[in-house]
Order: structure tokens, then sequence, then C-alpha cells
């Protein structure tokens, strides 16, 4: 199969405006579908192909059900918007049932180890991955004008399912963060001159409501990459974030400085945000908006982490040694 399909599936979202992030894995599971059927065209194939694909990943990949729906959710666009032969609701295929893992947490110490570890280039974005409770790419894509200085808080927009919320900033990186804004606003200066640059890439409708927003510095990403690249979907020239994998790969390498012995992430940060807070005496409705959670059940994970044990219980061998004392 030549890797023209592969393109026109990719330009088919672009113009249909789906995140890039969501058509670089809506593009790879269609080619690991391809692959796993001897890179025959998905034209060759059919319903009873897209189970046994489905079948694989959980009875071979043991994948988690978060990761199935996603191949089948690429499978079903595939399906319906480049064959044009829709995808039947009744599929029959081995649904995914392994459990979510329980979330690796760092103690307030091994934080404070971990971060002094972290590359100074990269640890004001650790700051907020820790002190924000941010997702990677919540915190990669923030711009200047969603840092508010004077409430001390942070503004997620279009975060998971779209949602937006408010989120707390702890004071102590003010002057980190405005030192940042300058180092944006040396970017933006040198960019103004340039004669083909066309600004911060916007969402569709943001570029309709304000047609120069593309072009100030409010709009122009906090952690802007060093390089300009062009746009995918328009071929303009632009400065977009940094790129995520760099910024994982200096968490990774502050682990292992750090050497604490946990397998950290930047979603590690995020864990030990939400059960320091619950620690802190903050109710788990509050981490709960501070996460962006829709269910509050979900939040209710972090609760198992805590080192008074699961849901507050004392453990009986506590109170066997304290009747001895």
């Amino acid at each position: 199969m030549s890797s023209a399909f592969l393109d026109e599936v990719s330009n088919r979202m672009y113009k249909r405006r789906y995140a890039k992030r969501t058509i670089e894995n809506y593009v790879l599971w269609i080619k690991r579908f391809i692959n796993f059927h001897g890179k025959r065209h998905p034209q060759e194939l059919n319903e009873r192909h897209v189970e046994a694909f489905l079948d694989f990943l959980v009875l071979e990949r043991n994948v988690a059900a978060q990761t199935q729906a996603q191949a089948l959710n690429a499978l079903v666009f595939l399906y319906k918007e480049i064959i044009v032969k829709p995808l039947s609701l009744e599929l029959n295929f081995v649904k995914s049932t392994t459990p979510r893992k329980l979330p690796v947490v760092l103690t307030q110490q091994e934080i404070h180890v971990f971060l002094q570890a972290v590359a100074p280039h990269h640890q004001l974005a650790c700051f907020l991955l820790y002190g924000s409770g941010l997702r990677l790419m919540e915190c990669v894509r923030l711009r200047t004008h969603d840092i508010d200085f004077d409430y001390n808080c942070i503004r997620i927009w279009n975060a998971k399912g779209g949602k937006h919320r408010v989120v707390t900033m702890a004071p102590e990186i003010k002057t980190q963060l405005r030192n940042q804004i300058d180092i944006v606003r040396s970017f933006w200066i040198q960019d103004l001159d340039r004669q083909h640059y066309d600004g911060v890439w916007l969402p569709h409708a943001l570029r309709r409501k304000y047609q120069y927003a593309n072009k100030q510095l409010a709009w122009h990403y906090l952690f802007p990459s060093h390089k300009l690249s062009k746009d995918p979907e328009t071929g303009h020239l632009r400065r977009h974030h940094i790129d995520e994998s760099g910024l994982q790969k200096a968490i990774k390498a502050a682990a292992k400085e750090s050497n604490i012995g946990k397998n950290i992430t930047a979603h590690t940060l995020r864990h030990s945000f939400a059960t320091h807070l619950l620690q802190g005496g903050a109710d788990i409705r509050t981490v709960q908006d501070q996460l962006g959670h829709v269910d509050v059940r979900t939040t209710q994970i972090y609760t198992h982490i805590l080192q008074r044990g699961a849901n507050g219980v004392a453990s009986p061998l506590s109170l066997n040694f304290l009747s001895q004392q």
C-alpha cells in the first residue's frame, strides 16, 4: 500500500478540522490495521477483518480498553469517511477488560529532589505539570494570555473532551513565568520582521473571529519552538510550541538523575498534584475541578494512594502494634 493513501486520510481530516494529535493517532492505527492484514488495501477488507484486528489487540497485545476504543474510532472514521462503507454498530469482537493501573505518585520529598534534577530550560514546564496538575499537552499548548498573574491561576482551553477550566498557579513561579514571556516576546519581535511569517496557529473558529490575533503576542505559545515550521494544514510559516517529546525526555533524564526508583512520567507529576492536594485537606470535588475530570469516580482513585490507607481505613496490624506499646 502506498503512503499516498494515508496522506489522503490525513488531508481529509485536516479539511474537517480534526486536531493534529487526533489525525496522527488515527493515521497510526489505520497503518497498523493495514499492516496486520498483510498491507492489503482497506477497500479489500471488511468488518470481519476489523473484528480480527480488535481481537488481536486484546488477546495478543493485552491493550487497555481506552487503547482499543481509540483503534476502533480510527477504523470507524476510515470506513465511514474514506471507504464510504460505514461499519455496523453490532461488531462482534473481544472487548478489553484490562483494568486501569493505579497511578504512580511521588512523595513531596521525592518531588523536591526530582524538580531539582530537571534541566533548567524544562524546569518551568515541570513546575506547571506538578504545581497546576496539567496534562502534558495542556502544558505545551499554553499561550501567554492563559497566565493570570492577578488571580494566580491558569486558564486551560479545549482540554480533554473539549472542556475549559481554571487551575491554580503557584505564586512562587511568577518571576520565571514573566521571564518566559520575555523569551516569547523576543521570538515574536524577530518573527514579525520575517517576510513570510504568518503568525501562530489558531483554531478555525478563532481565525474568523479574531482576524489579527495570530500575530499578537497574547496568542503566541508560552513554550515556543526554537525553529519556525510550515503549518501542515495550510503550508504557512509559523512558530509552533515545543515538541512534547523533548519535555518527556527531560523528565526521563531527571528521573534517572534523581535516582528515585519509580517510573516517572509527565502524568506522574499530575498524579502527585492530585494526591498532595487531598493530603493537604482539599475536598475531592475541588480536586476533580482542578483536574478537569467529568466523573468524580475518576478522581477517587487518588484516595487509594494516600498514606493513611485505602479510604481512610487503618490497618489492623497498626492497631496490634499500638496495643503492645
